[in-house]
Parts: structure tokens; C-alpha cells; sequence
């Protein structure tokens, strides 16, 4: 919702062929929006206006809605449209899709709690047609409370329109996989997938309810109108399984093909697997430009299991590539120039060579020493991402200042500073054991922590980001923590960023005057912290893009621990040695409380080191496989200005 979005360089040309030859792999009715903002917005408008018609015929709208992430941009915009008098919710009857088992209403990470809080408190609807699954319901008695739920929806005429979004899964509310598509209201058991999806609302895995009850897939399929959002890369993988694949049990939002009256609405980003998005050649008449020429011969390449320089006529005909050839020139001038387009990304200098020819090199050569900026959202991000580059740019004399963005202190297991307390007594640096105890076992389920725990816990990150920190030269006076406000909520939800954010980072900014700033450029979950941490960074860029000292600024973006660039995208490529490798692996090491017990490790189990290893050699494999030199690694960067 924020300043954050890539240039995006040729693809299909607009309304060069007709949408339904574009969209032929595509089982479902798709819109697909530049940004969240824009697709909200258009949810929105859709959802108030189907909400006035209903209205003009005396009778009810029955709404299905849904809590998490996705839906919250609709939420706030329906919002809006009832304060500007634009739609009432006089007339609107609710259904909440879902509802963990064996938590309270009134507890902050409950369905019912979030509904109200991100939209019901601030509309219209009245509080008798407001229906919300009953998680304190006797577990003799869910079954019956389930069929009157059911009763309940076919009694004021079935739902109208149901707003929906996704899980990585494929899961709709809480329907597994394996859910029958003609399944009700009932209570379910959490899968594994599941749970670790919803561990970032708690506190950790081991507090996320194993039961919810959850509208069935068939209660969903009976409503007049679906609309699936869906938002960020994070989510091109399951959306590509529910467009474009095959109904599959094991993916239930599948079973959405089956309605006559859905659309699913995502940004580019969410789009990123939709043939149109991939390799758009395939289905429609595109504009070349230098990185989508690069796109379309890589994915050939990968295609063909051939380097890039081996690539023949043939294989670019026999892949609908005709057109690349008729556009540009001859396969083997085409191969040429992409061979060497992407040979020119890789380089040792991050900052620049100094006294070389630099019309090849990513990086400029002067000035030199460059002053430069990484910037880190989390007390570990600029390790694990680019601690390779890091060094580098240390060891090459690069007067290099770190930030870290936000404290990272909710993610710090009680167990962990627990250690830390008893191991300062024992070392005599102090005795405050019975005090942390005190404040852990103060603590309520899915309440904010209490703000003396999160100082110790801040005050941990920062001490294991120095040491990381010292492990590459960098100077202490170089280190700085931000804590940008938005972060210290005390919960997993956080704050709104504002501009009390951003004037931190433009003060940073103003003092270093950097040629460079490395930032972390995650195109996932528009709300998480990596995207609001660069949208802060974007912001700020804004207010001093006219000072002088910008006009010698170049930005370059890293990806966070889960994803990395794909090779069609990359400006600069830095080869790590394998000394260099282990010495990246020492410094996040450093960060002790991420060790062995990661707060929050989604469905990948290893640790974070293990992740950007498999992540920067698999690069460096790639590379190689298109007929590139062999290293041990790469860390790969996209220059955003």
C-alpha cells in the first residue's frame, strides 16, 4: 500500500490480442492489478456497490468475510466509502468464514477480536446480524451449533457475495487439504501447514490452536458471488495452482473453478506464475525490451536444460520464440548478447573498481572510497542477505554504516533471555534473575509483551548485531538502531508507519550522505515488516531526492531469508569464495537468539545460515547451467535508482 513497486520492463503489449486468447490457461476469471492499493480499491467498489443494489429492493445483503492479511486494503477502503457517506451497512448481514477452537472472543488473536478491530467496529452493521463461528461452544454441542450455522445462512437467503483469500496451501478458511468439495460448517483439525501459517499471529507454534470451525467448501460454493484476493509473491504459487491447474483435493481453492460467478483479484506480484506473467510469449504479442529479452532466453535455457550460448533456431521456434526472432535479429546474436547482458552482472566490487573501465561494471568506479548504507529490517537481515557483499565492501575500504530498521525484540523466546539473565549473574555482571522471571510470568496470552521484557530482548539484538557487526571491521561509531516506531507495538501486529519513521531515516541520511544504499526489496506480504521497512527507506528517499548529494546515490535492493532475485531481474551478481562463505556463516552465527530456535521459520525448518547458503549456491549454480564461470556462491542485487 505503500511507495514500493519495481519498474516492470517490456511483456505483452495492451489489447494486441483478445483477453480470452491472454488469459486461455486461466480456469478462473482473473484481474490482475498493478498494486494492492489498486486492486482494493476496485474489491471495494465492487463490494458497496452490490450492497446498494440489494438495498434498492428493500431486502438484505449477506456478506461472507474473512480476517488475515489479504482483505485488510478492502476493509479499510469500505471503511472510508461509510464515513464519506458513499454506502451503509444498515441492510448488511455478516459471516465470518472461521474461527480458531478454544480461544476467546476477546482474545486479540481471535478471528472474532481482529474482524471488529480491522473492520465491523468502525461500520454500520448492526450487532444482531453479525455471525461469527463460537469457539467457546461444549465440543458435545459443535456439531449442532454447526448445522444451526449453516440454517442460519439458508435462512436470510444464502450468502450474496464471499470474500476470500488464500493460504500457501491452497486452504480456504480452514479447509484442508483433502476437504470434500461438498463439505459444511464444522469443526476441523489445524494441519501442520496450517499452524506454522498462523504462527506469526502468536506468540509461537506451540500457541496456535490445533482446532477451528470453518464454513465447508460446499457452504462457500453455494454463495451468489466469490471474490479471492490475494497479494505479494508469497502468494504466485498457490495462485498459479488455483488459476491455471487442475481441481485437485489436495489444493481445496481448486475446487473455486467450479463456480459460475467468481473472480479472483491479485496484484503483479501474486500474478508473477500466471502464464501471461511467466512467459507471456507464449500466449500474446510482447514488447522486447533488454530484460525481458534476458527473461524469455533464460527461461528457454532452463527450459532446454541448455547454456545460453548453445541455444539453437530450433529451440527458439519449437518454444513460441518466433516472434524474439523477428523482432530482434538472429538466435545466435540474440544468445550472444544475453551471454554477455548477464556475464556483465557479475563483480567483486560491490563499491566499484577503482581506477578500471567501468562502462561494463554494475558499479561505477568513483568515487572511492563510497560512503555507503545498508540497510537492515530486522538486527540480522544484512548478514543473512548480503553478508558476503557486506564484507566485501568492508575489506575493499568502503566507509560502510549499517541500520537496522526495526529491534526485532518479539522475536526472542523468554527461554532464550532467560539464559542470557542467569548467565550475567553468573558472570557477576549483575543479578536480575527474579525480576525477568517476574515479567515473563506476568505475560497473557495474545496481549502485547510487557514493554521492560522487550528492552531486555531489544537490548539482546543489539548485542549480537555488534558482534556480528565485528566480525566484518565495521567501525561501532557505524552501527545504528533505529527502532523505527511502527515496529514496537509490543505484538505481532504493528503499528501504522508514519512519518515519525521516516524523519529517522532521512536524519541517517543526511548525516552519511551515501553514493550507496543496499536495502532489502521483498515483494511478499504487503503488510509484513520487510515491505513497510522499505517503503520507510522510499519515503524518506522522496524528501531528499533534490538534494545535492542524491545525484550521487545509487540504491541497490537484497532479498530477506526466504526468496531470492530470479536471474532475469539481477543488475549485479558478487561471487563468494568458499573462505568467504564461512566467514558470512560465522557472523550470522553471531545472532544467537535466532540459533536453533527460530521464533517464527514458517515451513522452512532449517536455520537461517542453512537457508542463505542453499539460496546464494543454487544462484551460483544457475548461473553456471547458463554457461557462466563456476563459484561457490553468489548474492545477487537489483539497482532501484
Amino acid at each position: 500500500m505503500g511507495n514500493y513497486k519495481l519498474k516492470k520492463e517490456g511483456g505483452l503489449i495492451p489489447n494486441a490480442e483478445p483477453k480470452d486468447i491472454v488469459c486461455r490457461y486461466e480456469r478462473i476469471n482473473t484481474n490482475v492489478f498493478e498494486t494492492e492499493n489498486d486492486g482494493t480499491a476496485y474489491v471495494a467498489d465492487k463490494i458497496a456497490a452490490a450492497i446498494k443494489a440489494k438495498e434498492s429492493t428493500g431486502e438484505a445483503f449477506v456478506l461472507g468475510i474473512t480476517s488475515g492479511s489479504s482483505p485488510l486494503g478492502v476493509y479499510t477502503k469500505l471503511v472510508d466509502k461509510f464515513r464519506a457517506g458513499e454506502v451503509s451497512f444498515r441492510n448488511v448481514v455478516v459471516f465470518s468464514l472461521d474461527e480458531f477452537y478454544g480461544i476467546t472472543k476477546d482474545d486479540h488473536r481471535s478471528r472474532n477480536f481482529r474482524i471488529h478491530e480491522e473492520f465491523l467496529e468502525y461500520v454500520n452493521v448492526r450487532p444482531e446480524n453479525i455471525y461469527i463461528p463460537d469457539s467457546s461452544v461444549p465440543v458435545e454441542k459443535v456439531s449442532q451449533y454447526c448445522h444451526d450455522y449453516e440454517a442460519k445462512i439458508a435462512e436470510v437467503g444464502g450468502l450474496d457475495l464471499m470474500l476470500l483469500g488464500v493460504g500457501s496451501k491452497g486452504q480456504i478458511g480452514f479447509n484442508e487439504a483433502g476437504s470434500y468439495s461438498n463439505s459444511k460448517t464444522r469443526m476441523v483439525a489445524l494441519s501442520n501447514a496450517s499452524i506454522q501459517e498462523e504462527a506469526s499471529a502468536f506468540a509461537s507454534i506451540k500457541d496456535v490452536p490445533t482446532k477451528a470451525i470453518t464454513m465447508g467448501i460446499g457452504t462457500i460454493l453455494s454463495a451468489k458471488q466469490i471474490v479471492l484476493v490475494a497479494w505479494g509473491e508469497n502468494k504466485a504459487s498457490v495462485i498459479g495452482r488455483v488459476i491455471e491447474g487442475a481441481i485437485d483435493p489436495m489444493c481445496p481453492a481448486t475446487y473455486l473453478q467450479n463456480h459460475n460467478n467468481i473472480e479472483v483479484v491479485i496484484d503483479e506480484e501474486a500474478a508473477e506464475e500466471l502464464t501471461r506473467e511467466k512467459a507471456p510469449w507464449l500466449v500474446g504479442t510482447c514488447d522486447w525490451s533488454p530484460k525481458f529479452i534476458r527473461k524469455a532466453v533464460i527461461w528457454l535455457a532452463m527450459k532446454t536444460q541448455k547454456p545460453i550460448l548453445k541455444l539453437t533456431y530450433k529451440d527458439y521456434i519449437d518454444n513460441s520464440l518466433g516472434q524474439l526472432l523477428e523482432a530482434e535479429g538472429t538466435f545466435d546474436a540474440i544468445n550472444i548478447k544475453v551471454f554477455n547482458d548477464l556475464q556483465h552482472t557479475i563483480s567483486g566490487w560491490p563499491g566499484g573498481k577503482p581506477n578500471a573501465d567501468d562502462s561494463t561494471r554494475p558499479e561505477r568506479a568513483t568515487p572511492y572510497p563510497k560512503r555507503v548504507i545498508i540497510f537492515s529490517p530486522h538486527p540480522d537481515d544484512d548478514v543473512i542477505s548480503m553478508g558476503g557483499t557486506f564484507m566485501r565492501l568492508t575489506d575493499q575500504g568502503h566507509d560502510v554504516h549499517v541500520a537496522y530498521q526495526v529491534s526485532g525484540n518479539v522475536a526472542v523466546h523468554d527461554d532464550v533471555i532467560k539464559q542470557f539473565i542467569s548467565t550475567a549473574r553468573e558472570m557477576g555482571l549483575g543479578d536480575r534473575v527474579n525480576e525477568v522471571n517476574r515479567i515473563i510470568n506476568t505475560k497473557r496470552k495474545g496481549e502485547p509483551e510487557p514493554r521492560a521484557l522487550l528492552e531486555l530482548k531489544g537490548a539482546m539484538r543489539r548485542g549480537e548485531a555488534l558482534g556480528a557487526c565485528s566480525v566484518f571491521g565495521v567501525k561501532e561509531e557505524n552501527i545504528h538502531f533505529l527502532d523505527l516506531p511502527f515496529y514496537e507495538s509490543g505484538g505481532i501486529k504493528k503499528n501504522p508507519m508514519g512519518q515519525a519513521d521516516i524523519d529517522i531515516i532521512v536524519k541517517l541520511l543526511r548525516e552519511v550522505k551515501p553514493h550507496q544504499i543496499f536495502a532489502a526489496g521483498d515483494l511478499a506480504d504487503p503488510h509484513g515488516t520487510h515491505r513497510v521497512c522499505i517503503d520507510a527507506i522510499l519515503g524518506a528517499v522522496e524528501q531528499v531526492k533534490d538534494e545535492e548529494w542524491m545525484k550521487d546515490c545509487r540504491m541497490w535492493l537484497y532479498r530477506g531469508a526466504w526468496m531470492e532475485w530470479g536471474l532475469d531481474m539481477v543488475d549485479m551478481a558478487v561471487p563468494l569464495s568458499p573462505d568467504e562463505v564461512i566467514k558470512k556463516r560465522h557472523a550470522i552465527y553471531r545472532h544467537l537468539s535466532q540459533k536453533d530456535l527460530v521464533p517464527f521459520p514458517g515451513e522452512d525448518p532449517r536455520e537461517f545460515w542453512q537457508r542463505a547458503e542453499e539460496r546464494t549456491q543454487t544462484t551460483a549454480m544457475l548461473y553456471d547451467k547458463l554457461g557462466m564461470a563456476e563459484y561457490q556462491a553468489l548474492e545477487v542485487f537489483v539497482r532501484m535508482f
